[in-house]
């Protein structure tokens, strides 16, 4: 299976841009693959490789060059510590190899559509990373699905300033332009000037850069050209989405997926924008709501409980380890996300958050951690909150929120909370702070929130 048939020779659809501009340097499709080619002939037969995944031409050559291959690749996050490296490359067995985009080769393998194409490494806030095991058939219907869900083609422009060793920005950022033969316009670093300046059709980001651009007028204002605005990796503050439909002309649509199962849920360029909600499942896509006795919870648009999916896009596995793998499995098949969510009579979605950090117990009462970040962000003074449930002897749990904000006290976002929301949905403390520990996606690390 050909990841990539714009590498195949032919001319590209669309206007004249290169197919690649990373950081001010470009590349087009017959220089990709002819550098590509040469690594894929220096590394065939490898048995995984590991690419250090800096915002750089060489790292896509890389890429590309494994897939060209069939060789798995194992990309390395750019500020990985030395234990989290030690330990992706010694559980992959991979070795890291580099490109020379002056390198030319011609390159091509007979590939099983089944094969292993990436082990990405999960973000390990539970644990030592695990390989995700994704298979070139996995990414190729996830990317077609979403070609088709977001009317992306070759006439398109991207651009993002995304991490290049998640899905967020190396599948959906990089290789689903090249299968879709758009070009690709990667900033280095998701600033609000550099998306200004990009001119392209397609925009993605994380909530963090589009709150970045929302706060920036004239740079919001740049993206009004654009025909769509995504918005992934976490939830996409309201407050923010309303900032960019003010200013941008249209806000972002958001869309839902983990690495285990790839994007399975998102909003459609023609829906009537939701804030707060991240769309519908991709054609071929099932979900369900599961309650804590393993049955089933009313799509009502209220009631909250585990998501599980039924996906052709899923893993192949957690590589090395069974029981992980067995452990988010259903016995019928489902995968099990960890996330909570709620799903409304006409099929949209609500992502709550992590069923481990943000489905609060309290009082007998099941309370979303993001419905109070919501209220919480509705107040002006607000820029930033996460709300975690705090273990108490009387109730369980109590409602904690942490919020960066200015001008205002805790005690009075408690009682703004209270006018908005049930009572029993009212943080008993909200704790003021100057940021809110992200990860390099913009995901909030709530388990450094609990100590």
């Amino acid at each position: 299976m050909d990841l990539i048939p714009a590498l195949d020779g032919r001319p590209r659809e669309g206007g004249s841009r290169p197919a690649l501009l990373v950081a001010g340097q470009s590349m087009d499709l017959e220089e990709l693959a002819g550098a590509a080619g040469a690594v894929a002939a220096r590394i065939a037969g490898m048995p995984a490789a590991a690419v250090e995944a800096s915002p750089t031409l060489e790292t896509i050559v890389a890429v590309v060059g494994a897939l060209m291959a069939g060789v798995p690749v194992v990309p390395v996050p750019s500020d990985a510590g030395p234990l989290e490296r030690e330990h992706i490359l010694s559980d992959s067995g991979a070795t890291v190899i580099h490109a020379d985009v002056l390198d030319r080769a011609d390159f091509s393998a007979d590939l099983a559509p089944d094969r292993i194409a990436m082990i990405v490494y999960t973000s390990g806030t539970t644990g030592l990373p695990k390989g995700v095991m994704l298979s070139a058939a996995a990414i190729a219907a996830d990317l077609d699905l979403l070609a088709e869900a977001w009317d992306w083609t070759a006439t398109d422009v991207l651009a993002h300033g995304l991490p290049l060793f998640h899905v967020h920005g190396l599948l959906l950022g990089v290789l689903g332009a090249l299968r879709a033969g758009s070009p690709l316009v990667h900033t280095g670093k998701p600033t609000p000037a550099a998306y200004a300046e990009a001119r392209a059709t397609l925009y993605f980001g994380v909530p963090t850069v589009w709150s970045r651009i929302a706060a920036e007028p004239g740079a919001a204002r740049a993206l009004r050209g654009a025909r769509l605005l995504v918005s992934g990796s976490a939830g996409l503050p309201v407050p923010v989405f309303d900032r960019m439909a003010e200013l941008a002309g249209h806000g972002p649509i958001e869309r839902y997926g983990m690495t285990e199962t790839l994007i399975t849920v998102s909003g459609r360029p023609a829906d009537r924008r939701r804030p707060g909600w991240v769309g519908t499942t991709l054609p071929g896509v099932r979900t369900r709501l599961v309650g804590d006795d393993g049955g089933p919870v009313a799509e009502d648009g209220e009631s909250v409980a585990e998501l599980e999916v039924l996906t052709p896009t899923v893993m192949a596995g957690y590589l090395n380890r069974p029981d992980d793998t067995a452990a988010v499995t259903t016995s019928d098949g489902w995968t099990r996300t960890g996330d909570v969510a709620c799903i409304a009579p006409d099929g949209w979605h609500r992502i709550v958050g992590r069923r481990s950090t943000d489905l609060i117990k309290s009082g007998g009462y099941r309370i979303g951690a993001g419905e109070v970040e919501a209220a919480l962000l509705a107040h002006p003074a607000v820029e930033e909150a996460a709300v975690v449930g705090w273990p108490d002897a009387d109730l369980g749990q109590v409602i904690v929120g942490y919020v960066v904000a200015h001008g205002v006290t805790g005690s009075e976002l408690c009682d703004f909370v209270a006018r908005t929301l049930s009572v029993h949905k009212r943080p008993r403390r909200v704790e003021l702070v100057d940021a809110l520990p992200r990860n390099a996606m913009g995901k909030v690390q709530k388990n450094r929130l609990l100590g």
